[in-house]
């Protein structure tokens, strides 16, 4: 059985952006682990570097996960209302914060 190569490919800013993306490159059938999620209890303690929650995805998806997260910051400066209860959303998020409905 061959082993698999993890590269870290992101650094979110928090727990709720990393399962965000997580979401995002598995809907695309990419892979995803998560690492420094447990850390998170000791915000305020630690400096912010330390606590935030990093994406790792196999060496042979490496390509098409940066890819879908460059267009995601890419992203990140429009925002967009949600079609069905009008909630002003950043451009970060694939769904809305309010309802969980999703991006037009």
């Amino acid at each position: 059985m061959m082993e698999i190569s993890w590269v870290r490919v992101y650094q979110a800013a928090n727990s709720l952006e990393a399962h965000s993306l997580k979401g995002m490159l598995e809907s695309e059938q990419i892979e995803v682990t998560l690492s420094g999620e447990s850390l998170s209890a000791g915000a305020g303690e630690l400096p912010m570097d330390v606590v935030q929650v990093c994406l790792w995805v196999p060496e042979t998806q490496v390509t098409r996960a940066r890819a879908r997260l460059k267009a995601y910051e890419a992203a990140g400066e429009v925002e967009w209302q949600c079609p069905d209860c009008r909630e002003w959303n950043s451009g970060r998020f694939e769904i809305c914060w309010q309802c969980g409905g999703e991006k037009p």
